[in-house]
């Protein structure tokens, strides 16, 4: 049974708001529309919903993928109080709505332009928090890639991502920027000037948007990150460390701060602040107020002794007798 419970499925948080999909929201849109191959369960008793095998819950143009979907429900305050009385026990089709999102086994959330991964991910609708946790955490956007050992939270309504663990931040060209924790800000990519446009709702879409027409998902893109923990910045030749710093993807620079070392190869430079250019590769140490910068230089002889045998005019083959 590849669907069930159609009915149950449009009466789902229903919602007379529409709002354009801003990356993987999904506390705003119409009814949540839940699939699966292997059966949907509703335990009335327990104000549940799972569905299970290649379950998939979509809402708004971001859809939920995972082994097993848990949808927690409840009753709408005040929805029914005019209203024919209601079945026995309060559900999806007495005015219910789900206000929590559990999804389990290979959990995949997409949306026009972004996609989380993860073992496990729960959404307060509330909040409008997902927190993923397990194995190969990631989440990608147009322009980024942030990797987390022990959790990815998605803030939809606060446009951020907090990453924990061995967290990673990666731009599409190569730039690298990882620490204990990671907290992403996301922006919306507009044209200048323009204006926001509403779209129809989802069932009203016969055709794939045209770019720069009404209706097309902006994509978001990281526009700030903080670093806190063991930050460790790498360009071609350096390797930046601090306690804590500040990245800004859009124009590549990095400002480290705390028990700041620079080192590239045997040579390193300490101090407090450290200005990194990650388009061109250029660390800059700055000095505190009182404080002076340091550093270890390391001759590299064994590059001039090669210099060195240059000099020596090499023995000329003697001619012919």
């Amino acid at each position: 049974m590849r669907r069930g419970f159609l009915g149950l499925a449009a009466a789902l948080l229903a919602s007379t708001a529409f709002a354009q999909n801003q990356g993987l929201d999904l506390s705003q849109g119409g009814p949540i529309d839940v699939t699966a191959s292997d059966g949907i369960e509703w335990r009335q008793q327990e104000q549940v919903v799972v569905a299970r095998g290649e379950a998939r819950a979509t809402r708004g143009g971001v859809t939920v993928e995972a082994d097993r979907l848990i949808a927690r429900y409840r009753p709408r305050g005040g929805q029914q109080a005019a209203a024919a009385p209601r079945p026995p026990a309060d559900g999806p089709a007495g005015g219910g709505e789900i206000w929590r999102l559990e999804a389990e086994g290979n959990v995949v959330v997409t949306s026009a332009t972004d996609r989380a991964e993860g073992d496990r991910a729960v959404y307060d609708m509330d909040q409008a928090v997902m927190v993923m946790t397990g194995q190969n955490l990631r989440l990608v956007t147009p322009d980024n890639t942030l990797t987390a050992r022990d959790s990815i939270e998605y803030w939809a309504q606060r446009r951020m991502a907090v990453a924990r663990g061995n967290a990673v931040v990666v731009t599409n060209d190569g730039r690298r920027v990882r620490a204990d924790t990671l907290v992403a800000y996301f922006v919306e990519n507009a044209a200048p000037g323009a204006q926001r446009p509403q779209p129809p709702p989802r069932a009203q879409v016969t055709s794939a948007p045209v770019p720069g027409q009404p209706g097309e998902p902006q994509p978001s893109s990281i526009e700030r990150v903080e670093a806190y923990g063991n930050v460790d910045i790498r360009t071609a030749e350096e390797v930046v460390r601090g306690d804590r710093g500040v990245y800004n993807p859009n124009t590549g620079l990095a400002r480290l701060l705390g028990d700041v070392r620079i080192t590239r190869g045997d040579n390193t430079l300490t101090g407090q602040e450290a200005i990194v250019n990650m388009k061109t590769g250029v660390a800059r140490l700055v000095s505190a107020p009182g404080a002076r910068v340091q550093g270890l230089v390391v001759p590299q002889q064994g590059q001039q002794q090669p210099a060195q045998n240059q000099q020596q005019p090499s023995p000329q083959p003697e001619g012919p007798r």
